[in-house]
């Protein structure tokens, strides 16, 4: 059924109050100022997906779209909200594939962009998301000399520094020059762990050199995007700041890609790594593949085991009434400028999609497949000898274009950082 009931002027602060025709800095039309609350909330995802969304220009005004008519005849207020945000997210196209950006993976559900909030959860991607997995599976030492560590999620990083901080320390131990980084199961997380672990495997040369850069939509960067004085900012820890003497509010947050640079910063013993093998999977996204990417433009990388997943993007939350919408928000840059990798990063080495029953096992096909490059192998040779034994490359495995996998979360950013007074 509809919500009724109708709310004038500004409505409550958990609606926003985004639909204000007097909204400053919005030169095109907005929604009115009367309705119901399903119809103050569609507006609301919609306004705010107009300044905050990575591709925003390529939105129509509020007039065309029209969330109000659109999406009159849902009887459930929650498919609405799930399906206006679907809408949004495929309007924007890749140049280079002349489709969506966020084109499906699963039927009717964004790449990217989700909503969560209703039915407790729910949400687009959020009713499929894969299990949590620990961030440390496995850590071990291969043949006396090569590290080998399988990362299965990046947590927020309090949650598990210990772990991470404990498994490279028992790496460290040979002083690798080899390192397997086994995330064929990572979905992703937060940022600040996977630069955790990029720090942790990078040596102190780097400590001050471009790691990666977080890009926002024009509108965000320069400033312009007046809606979000109705979004509290929250700092890493969940708490309010204090901002000029008033709580922050996330228009206060800086939005350049120069205030969102991220430079390298050496921790821990490891100094010695010059390659790294990651064995990937079509569930390797998101924060695992910003891992990959930054460390592209400064070691000698290899991946093996299938495509990754593609998400070259991150979110910060936006609260809507009782709904947390999450739209592709930034891109992510490495220090040589790469962000493409919407169709996911390919394996130089395409292995079947078996379960590793034992990570870390020298047998194993992908961690074999990884041995046999170390040892001088060529990838043409070891996808021939691959094929010869019958080990066919598995499309389940190469890539979860086919919606195989879970769709993964994560790339959340929780470290936004406030303009300087």
């Amino acid at each position: 059924m509809k919500r009724a009931g109708v709310f004038t002027g500004i409505i409550l602060a958990t609606l926003t109050v985004a639909c204000k025709k007097s909204e400053p800095g919005l030169a095109e039309p907005v929604s009115p100022l009367t309705g119901t609350r399903t119809q103050f909330t569609l507006d609301s995802i919609y306004l705010y997906a107009k300044q905050v969304y990575l591709w925003n220009e390529n939105l129509p005004d509020y007039n065309t779209f029209n969330p109000r008519v659109k999406y009159a005849t849902y009887t459930s207020a929650d498919e609405a909200f799930n399906e206006e945000v679907f809408d949004i997210s495929q309007i924007a196209a890749n140049p280079s594939t002349a489709q969506p950006y966020e084109v499906p993976v699963i039927a009717g559900v964004a790449k990217y962009s989700y909503i969560t909030g209703y039915n407790g959860n729910g949400g687009s991607q959020a009713a499929v998301v894969s299990p949590s997995l620990d961030a440390v599976l496995k850590d071990t030492i291969i043949n006396g000399s090569i590290g080998y560590i399988a990362l299965g999620s990046f947590p927020k990083l309090s949650t598990c520094k210990t772990a991470l901080d404990a498994a490279f320390a028992n790496l460290k131990t040979v002083n690798p020059t080899r390192l397997v980084i086994d995330l064929r199961y990572n979905g992703g997380g937060y940022v600040e762990t996977a630069e955790y672990v990029a720090n942790q495997v990078t040596s102190s040369a780097l400590t001050g050199k471009v790691m990666f850069s977080e890009q926002y939509n024009t509108s965000l960067s320069a400033g312009n995007a007046t809606i979000l004085k109705n979004q509290t900012y929250y700092d890493a820890n969940g708490n309010t700041v204090n901002y000029n003497g008033r709580t922050a509010i996330m228009a206060d947050v800086d939005y350049t890609e120069a205030g969102n640079t991220h430079k390298f910063a050496k921790t821990g013993g490891l100094e010695t790594v010059k390659d790294i093998y990651f064995i990937t999977s079509g569930s390797t996204a998101s924060a695992s593949e910003l891992l990959i990417s930054a460390m592209k433009p400064y070691f000698n990388i290899k991946l093996v085991g299938g495509t990754t997943y593609g998400k070259p993007v991150g979110f910060f939350s936006v609260k809507v009434d009782v709904y947390s919408v999450y739209y592709s928000g930034f891109l992510i840059r490495n220090a040589a400028g790469w962000s493409d990798y919407f169709g996911g990063m390919p394996a130089d080495v395409e292995v079947n999609a078996e379960e590793a029953t034992v990570l870390g096992d020298p047998k194993e096909a992908c961690l074999s497949a990884v041995l046999s490059l170390i040892n001088g192998a060529s990838s043409n040779s070891i996808q021939t000898q691959l094929i010869n034994k019958a080990i066919q490359t598995n499309a389940v495995f190469k890539s979860n274009q086919a919606g195989a996998f879970p769709v993964p979360l994560g790339m959340i950013e929780n470290r936004l950082k406030l303009k300087r007074n």
